[in-house]
C-alpha cells in the first residue's frame, strides 16, 4: 500500500454537504420509465461530475438518461486501467410516495426516504470519495462512472453500455447495499423474467368446440412443463453446492367466457439461479417448448435477463484488497483519531454472495473482477421502511477514496 493523506471526513462542514446533496437527491423522486424526472436527475449528476473534474456523457434512451462519466488519474497511477464504478439513478417508488409512504426524516442515526438505500445514498458516497480525492491532491487510479436509468427494471436499455463501458477497465465495484454487517456482495443470482404468450382459435363454446382451439388449456399445459423443468433444476441443484434454483409464476392473464373457446392468454414467470450452467439448460428447455394443440402459437419472450454471477478468484481477490485498505484506513463512528482496523463494524471486511440481481450481474462473466454492496448501511429496500445508517456515509466515502488511491 502506498502513503497517501488522511482521507477521513472530520470536517463537519464536509459531513453536511454530504447529506444536503443526499437530500436533494431523495426528495426528487426519480422512478423508473420518468423520462423528465431521470434526464432532470442526471443532468445533475453530471454537473457535479464535472466540478469534479471528469468528462461526462449523456446516453439518452426512451426512459431517460444513462451517464457516463471519465475523471483522470493522478501521478504515478495516471496511466493504469480505470476502475469502473457503478450506479443507477431509478427507484422503484412512484412519484408523490416523498408526501406520503415514505417521508424524509432524520433523527441524527437514520435517514428514511424514497431511494435513500436504494441507491441515492451509494451516489452520494461516489461524489465525496472524489471531493476527497480532489481537495487531498492524492495520486489515484483513473475512474470511469456508469449511472444508469433503468436497473431496476433488469437494464434492458443499458445493458450493453454497461458492458461496453467496462471495456478496458481494471475492476468494477457497485454502490448497491452491502450485506447487514457491511460486507461486500461477491456473486449474486441471476434473474430472468419470461413471458409465455399463447395464441389459440375463437369458438362458440356449445355451437362450434371443436373448430376452436384454447389458449387458456394451452398455457396450463405450458406452465405444467415449465414447473416440470424447474423441479429438475431443482434436483440437479441440490447435488452441487451451494447451488439454488428459484421459480415463481408471477401472474396468468386469460381473459374470455366460460361459452367461448379463449384465443389469447400469458403467464409471467420469474427465474432465480446461482449457476451459470444449470440457467442456461432450463431457459434454453423453456424457449424450446412447443405447443401441444394443433393450432395454437406459443411465443417466448425474454422481459429482462440478468445472468448468474458466481464468485470468481479475482472477485474474491479485489474484496481482500479493499478489506486492506480498510485495514490501514482510520476508523469511523467515533473511533480516536488515527485508530485503525478492518473490522469495525460497517467496513466491508468480506463477501459474501447475495440473492438479489443488480446491474453488477451483468459483468460477472467478464474479463475484470467484480464487487458490488459498497453503499452505505441500512435497510428495508424497497419498502416503506427503507432507510440508511448515517455513519456508514462516514465509512464508505473515506474507505473509496482509500481503494482509488491504492
Amino acid at each position: 500500500m502506498t502513503n497517501h493523506p488522511d482521507f477521513w471526513v472530520r470536517d463537519a462542514a464536509a459531513r453536511d454537504r454530504a447529506l444536503a446533496r443526499l437530500e436533494s437527491y431523495v426528495r426528487q423522486e426519480t422512478p423508473t420509465g420518468d423520462r423528465d424526472e431521470l434526464v432532470s436527475f442526471v443532468e445533475k449528476l453530471a454537473a457535479r461530475y464535472r466540478e469534479l473534474g471528469a468528462s461526462v456523457t449523456l446516453h439518452h434512451v426512451d426512459g431517460g438518461a444513462h451517464l457516463v462519466a471519465d475523471l483522470a488519474g493522478r501521478g504515478a497511477a495516471a496511466d493504469t486501467p480505470p476502475i469502473l464504478l457503478i450506479g443507477h439513478s431509478d427507484t422503484v417508488w412512484a412519484r408523490g410516495t416523498l408526501a406520503d409512504e415514505v417521508p424524509w426524516t432524520t433523527d441524527g442515526t437514520r435517514i428514511t426516504g424514497p431511494g435513500v438505500y436504494d441507491m441515492k445514498s451509494g451516489l452520494v458516497v461516489i461524489e465525496e470519495a472524489l471531493e476527497l480525492l480532489r481537495s487531498s491532491g492524492a495520486d489515484h487510479r483513473p475512474v470511469r462512472i456508469i449511472v444508469t436509468a433503468d436497473e431496476e427494471i433488469g437494464s434492458p436499455s443499458s445493458a450493453e453500455l454497461l458492458r461496453s463501458t467496462a471495456v478496458g477497465c481494471s475492476a468494477a465495484i457497485g454502490f448497491e447495499s452491502p450485506h447487514p454487517n457491511g460486507d461486500l456482495k461477491c456473486g449474486r443470482l441471476g434473474s430472468t423474467r419470461l413471458k409465455l404468450t399463447v395464441t389459440g382459435v375463437p369458438a362458440h363454446a356449445a355451437l362450434d368446440p371443436d373448430k376452436g382451439v384454447s389458449a387458456t388449456e394451452e398455457i396450463l399445459d405450458q406452465l405444467l412443463a415449465v414447473r416440470a423443468i424447474a423441479a429438475r433444476a431443482t434436483e440437479r441443484a441440490a447435488t452441487r453446492e451451494d447451488t439454488t434454483v428459484l421459480y415463481n409464476l408471477g401472474s396468468i392473464e386469460a381473459p374470455g367466457l366460460a361459452n367461448v373457446v379463449s384465443d389469447g392468454a400469458s403467464a409471467v414467470l420469474g427465474f432465480r439461479f446461482s449457476d451459470p450452467e444449470i440457467e442456461s439448460e432450463v431457459l434454453g428447455e423453456i424457449e424450446a417448448l412447443q405447443v401441444i394443440r394443433p393450432g395454437a402459437t406459443l411465443e417466448v419472450t425474454r422481459l429482462s435477463y440478468r445472468p448468474a454471477w458466481k464468485a470468481r478468484a479475482a472477485d474474491k481477490e479485489l474484496a481482500g484488497l479493499i478489506a486492506r485498505c480498510a485495514a490501514e484506513a482510520p476508523i469511523s463512528g467515533g473511533a480516536a483519531e488515527g485508530e485503525r482496523g478492518a473490522t469495525a463494524a460497517g467496513l466491508p471486511v468480506g463477501c459474501a454472495p447475495a440473492a438479489g440481481a443488480a446491474d453488477t450481474n451483468l459483468l460477472g462473466s467478464s474479463d475484470i473482477a467484480v464487487v458490488d454492496g459498497f453503499g452505505p448501511r441500512g435497510g428495508g429496500a424497497h419498502a416503506r421502511s427503507e432507510h440508511i445508517i448515517i455513519d456508514s456515509l462516514w465509512e464508505r466515502i473515506p474507505l473509496l477514496a482509500e481503494v482509488l488511491a491504492n
